[in-house]
């Protein structure tokens, strides 16, 4: 078995990945070039403001295929039939058999947050059988307690919640914000996020750890505010989302941001501070390069 990868713009980048695979390879997948660098180009959506293209400017198209998969005449095809610009190959590498599941599997290790409270896939035995240990399997949605953003907002939760509290996931991924919050004591949590996926993913996993906590799609996000609003999700989304945020944080309630760099931090307070700044936002913690930003409203 092969990989293959080849440098394709957002224009093509999913047709070739479609065409790709209707010529005989076994995956596909799309990121971005520019991952991790200045030039990255965050993809995300709000309704009414999804991306027309998940890709990005400069996307890596990485396909898996038989060893007598002829890429080089697939691409072909492929560019003449969408009338694109001939993609760049990156290169081509042996990927030997093996047991990916087990190999996956061992890449999600138990995660401890605090000295209470775990994050545990189902796989593994549990650490400490007198902590508070969420179980939790990576899947479609996004956050499995290991990214420091999420590891962030957990520390956070962890600390702040109380039993009156009733708590807001916005964006919840695997709902695993919003089930800590349960699990720690809170009263009351909501999780919304607009990938259908996602929502039913939460959904699951709140059963599997045994709380009652609902996730919903945004157009059936229920009126009202919260004590605790928490969106893990990246700044530049977190800027456009500033008003739908804050209008949901009651009097004396809190908002917890997070998927924020150190270095984007100020820009985004900023934003929060012109729409509201009856909430006082500052860092509250800092993880690498990643910060959680909170703040009460007065």
């Amino acid at each position: 078995m092969r990989q293959i990868k080849i440098l394709a713009d957002e224009r093509s980048a999913e047709a070739l990945s479609d065409m790709l695979m209707d010529a005989g390879a076994l995956s596909a997948s799309i990121e971005d070039a520019d991952a991790e660098s200045t030039d990255e180009k965050p993809l995300y959506g709000e309704p009414g403001l999804e991306p027309d293209n998940c890709a990005w400017p400069r996307s890596i198209v990485s396909i898996l295929a038989d060893d007598d998969f002829d890429a080089e005449t697939a691409v072909a095809v492929a560019v003449k039939a969408l009338g694109c610009d001939a993609p760049e190959f990156l290169g081509s590498e042996t990927v030997e058999d093996a047991d990916w599941v087990r190999i996956t599997q061992a890449q999600f290790q138990p995660t401890q947050v605090s000295d209470r409270l775990w994050i545990v896939p189902t796989w593994h035995d549990l650490p400490d059988e007198n902590a508070i240990n969420l179980r939790l399997d990576p899947g479609v949605a996004f956050g499995t307690g290991s990214h420091p953003t999420t590891h962030l907002c957990l520390q956070w939760l962890d600390a702040h919640v109380g039993a009156q509290d009733r708590v807001l996931d916005y964006g919840c991924g695997t709902g695993i914000l919003a089930i800590a919050a349960k699990l720690v004591g809170a009263a009351e949590v909501l999780g919304t996020d607009i990938d259908p996926q996602a929502v039913e993913a939460a959904c699951d996993n709140a059963v599997m750890n045994g709380v009652d906590a609902r996730f919903v799609l945004p157009d059936d996000m229920p009126e009202g505010t919260f004590d605790i609003v928490v969106a893990n999700i990246l700044a530049n989304p977190l800027k456009i989302l500033a008003p739908a945020l804050l209008g949901r944080v009651k009097p004396h309630g809190t908002l917890v941001l997070s998927g924020v760099l150190a270095a984007q931090a100020d820009d985004v307070i900023a934003a929060y501070r012109a729409v509201d700044p009856s909430v006082p936002l500052a860092v509250w913690r800092q993880e690498g390069d990643w910060v959680c930003i909170a703040g009460r409203r007065a």
